[in-house]
């Protein structure tokens, strides 16, 4: 047997203008290790951001970051802390996942209407441990295709399945 070990999540990147969140479950042991939302090369996420909202893939981790704030788009984790050997979303122990502080994230992002989940983990987890705590909100929410290597579709499906993002955004400036 594998023992589990604690991870625990990183802080929101997010300005009060933030339009859209996108929420992954937890990072895995490479964006934990690099202390970067997406740091495995394999993880399609900046290359898919990159077609959605122009910025560029390889550019250093801090100018993808301004490009995103700059696009009103936030990043965090539906995962505060869990107990998870290796990377993988089905490895983590259901029964120890604590999830971030939600009520008063949208508090603070009043701006945000639309929460897209990067995969099923995150939609499932939020589902179960965040919606019961919440107040009612006008949020729009959709369920992305993973960015992870371990979600086999292909590229060009992943970006127009993410497209919906710049749709919102255009929508939104309206």
């Amino acid at each position: 047997m594998t023992m589990s070990s604690t991870v625990i999540s990183f802080p929101p990147i997010s300005t009060p203008a933030a339009t859209v969140l996108i929420l992954g479950s937890m990072p895995g042991e490479r964006s934990l290790r690099d202390s970067q939302y997406y740091a495995h090369p394999q993880n399609a996420f900046w290359k898919v951001m990159g077609q959605i909202i122009g910025l560029d893939p390889l550019a250093p981790y801090a100018d993808r970051i301004l490009k995103m704030n700059k696009a009103g788009v936030a990043l965090w984790d539906v995962i505060r802390r869990c107990e998870r050997p290796g990377s993988l979303d089905g490895d983590i122990l259901k029964s120890s996942i604590e999830p971030n502080d939600f009520a008063s994230f949208f508090q603070d992002h009043p701006q945000i209407k639309l929460v897209c989940f990067n995969g099923g983990t995150a939609a499932q987890s939020f589902q179960r441990h965040v919606v019961p705590n919440l107040g009612p909100l006008e949020l729009k929410y959709l369920r992305m295709p993973s960015t992870s290597p371990a979600h086999t579709m292909s590229f060009t499906n992943k970006v127009e399945a993410w497209a919906a993002i710049s749709t919102h955004r255009r929508d939104s400036e309206r």
